[in-house]
């Protein structure tokens, strides 16, 4: 550790992190450690549900965002909801992506799963 380091930590009487500890921190950040799984996140944070016209040639999707989880887990929640629903749709970048107006149904199957959900 350097002596700058050394005397910023004791100056605002925070624990300075080694090299070691830094470099672990960037690899686990490389290395695409997931999120977290779409079920261990039920309760603790805000999902949105939303309509959406955009680039769809005036059709209507419903889409899901905010979701915290890795590619897996995303993908299977989307086809228990499309399942739900019983219409087609697709999962990536953190959203699901339902055809058609379907906002109360995806609100009342994430809110019956557990999720925190709201419809803006």
């Amino acid at each position: 550790m350097e002596d700058w380091k050394a005397k910023l930590g004791a100056a605002f009487q925070v624990a300075v992190p080694s090299d070691e500890e830094i470099k672990q921190a960037q690899e686990q950040a490389v290395a695409g450690v997931p999120k977290g799984d779409a079920l261990a996140q039920q309760g603790k944070h805000m999902v949105n549900v939303l309509l959406d016209k955009k680039g769809r040639k005036g059709k209507q999707a419903t889409l899901v965002t905010d979701l915290l989880c890795n590619d897996a887990a995303l993908k299977a929640l989307a086809a228990t909801l499309k399942k739900h629903c019983g219409v087609g749709g697709s999962a990536r970048d953190g959203e699901i992506l339902i055809q058609g107006d379907r906002r109360q149904q995806v609100l009342d199957f994430l809110t019956g799963q557990g999720f925190k959900a709201r419809i803006i």
